[in-house]
């Protein structure tokens, strides 16, 4: 694109929360907004000889790029934990991971934040967006995050131990905790994660322990976000000052209060509880985990509109990076989510969304609002998300993605071929016994798995039918 721009005629909405501008202009000049009027005058502000592109956004919204606060860029949309530990070579999946990032481009996400990643690809990542060798969007990282054998990071068992390529790195004492976080640091992170407990069951990390990570971090310019989902896991981050939580599904109405209290942003992170309640079926997730998530985003809805009404600030996060949650897929559907189950309105989902998003998270307070002196990075979309967060889902919509001022082009080729980390060895999805197959098993439930879909439905009649062969056969042969 031309060193100036003018998007003339759109419906601007700025992400503050304001309501949208009918038939604006927006002025760019590099990666810099100048100015957001009606009727801008280019020839006013434009010096003589410069060149200027302009951008027709009549019947069109011009809104800032997303940013998604909780994408995991080096996790290779496993479908197993050992996927994202054990399998595929460092280089590789430096190289696979890097594909990933036009994708979150497409989708109208122009900066997001790595809570923990794989080595330290995601900086490497981050470095090679800056320097214009990869395509993608602004980025800040941290490396692997910090558990404790308790904690949402320590997956295998002690034989097994902590393996070099898992994304948790395993701390068990204050010095341990203190020295990860230097190396981190030293290794370029933005940011530092605390993983506490899976689901918030206990407490992987006192409070003293958390304020020491805090402290080391904050004296050395880096920000701590928390894998928090139990009230007391929440408690202990407050007290300890961690700069944002993530998840806090399961809180106390004394320690939402604290929460409001603190000023600490909450990153829930709906859609990874969302996909599989509402998705999973359709991929053969178990019904019985269906229903235990279901269960809990029902809870995490009371939680969350209490701590709407108590003052918290949301921010949105998406879990990106798993088989359920891919990339580039569905960043936007954190917006529709956050209306259904925190009560935010759409222009305040899009807010949690851009300008919350950008302040809370580091090295992107620049970004996240259209106003004079900002990052030009935009979006132009057909439909009115400020009615309707839903247009933001279908990247139909999204019809130019602006990021650093500059137009991002896309290869649809190349965005259809995704490149997952090595699968891990899978050897069958159940066990198959002599009375599974030939008759004798109850077959409206298989290992858990409900029959709620078509597939399950025709595998259970082909084993009936085997089955029924069988009998037959064995009925023939009696006769003789």
């Amino acid at each position: 694109m031309a060193a100036w721009v003018l998007i003339s005629g759109g419906n601007v909405i700025d992400g503050t929360g304001a309501a949208p501008r009918e038939g604006h202009d927006v002025l760019l000049k590099g990666d810099v907004i100048v100015e957001i009027a009606s009727g801008i005058d280019p020839e006013r502000v434009v010096p003589r000889g410069e060149a200027l592109e302009r951008v027709d956004a009549t019947g069109r919204t011009v809104m800032p790029g997303l940013i998604d606060g909780h994408c995991h860029t080096s996790f290779g949309e496993v479908r197993m934990q050992e996927e994202q530990c054990l399998y595929t070579s460092h280089e590789l999946r430096v190289i696979r991971s890097a594909t990933n990032l036009p994708r979150i481009l497409r989708a109208g996400v122009t900066s997001i934040s790595v809570p923990g990643g794989s080595y330290f690809i995601d900086v490497g990542l981050r470095e090679g967006v800056k320097e214009g060798i990869l395509k993608g969007p602004r980025m800040a990282c941290a490396s692997r995050f910090l558990s404790t054998d308790t904690g949402i990071g320590s997956y295998y068992p002690s034989s097994v131990g902590n393996p070099e390529g898992s994304v948790g790195k395993v701390v068990n004492t204050t010095d341990e905790m203190q020295r990860e976080v230097l190396f981190q640091v030293k290794g370029g992170v933005d940011l530092i994660k605390i993983g506490d407990s899976v689901m918030g069951e206990w407490e992987a990390f006192s409070a003293d322990e958390m304020k020491v990570i805090c402290d080391t971090a904050h004296r050395h310019n880096k920000k701590v976000t928390i894998h928090a989902r139990g009230s007391k896991n929440v408690d202990n981050a407050i007290a300890a000052g961690v700069d944002w939580i993530m998840h806090a599904n399961i809180m106390t109405d004394e320690t939402i209060e604290r929460l409001a209290d603190s000023k600490i942003p909450l990153c829930p992170v709906i859609l990874l509880l969302a996909n599989i309640v509402d998705f999973g079926h359709i991929i053969g997730i178990p019904i019985a985990k269906r229903e235990t998530y279901e269960r809990l985003l029902d809870q995490a809805a009371d939680v969350y509109h209490k701590a709407k009404a108590a003052g918290v600030t949301f921010i949105s996060g998406t879990d990106s990076g798993f088989a359920h949650t891919l990339i580039g897929e569905w960043h936007a559907r954190e917006l529709e989510l956050l209306v259904t189950y925190v009560g935010l309105t759409p222009l305040e989902a899009i807010r949690a969304a851009t300008k919350d998003c950008a302040v809370t998270l580091c090295g992107l307070e620049n970004v996240g609002s259209l106003e004079p002196g900002k990052g030009a990075d935009l979006l132009v979309v057909r439909g009115d998300p400020s009615r309707d967060v839903r247009v933001l889902q279908d990247k139909a919509n999204i019809e130019r993605v602006i990021s650093r001022g500059s137009e991002a082009t896309f290869d649809p080729e190349q965005l259809a071929t995704r490149h997952p980390y090595n699968r891990a060895q899978h050897i069958a999805p159940s066990e198959v016994s002599f009375d599974a197959v030939f008759g004798r098993a109850d077959f409206e439930t298989l290992d858990g798995i409900g029959v709620d879909d078509e597939r399950t439905h025709d595998i259970v009649h082909d084993l009936k039918a085997a089955g029924q062969a069988v009998r037959d056969a064995n009925d023939h042969h009696a006769r003789k």
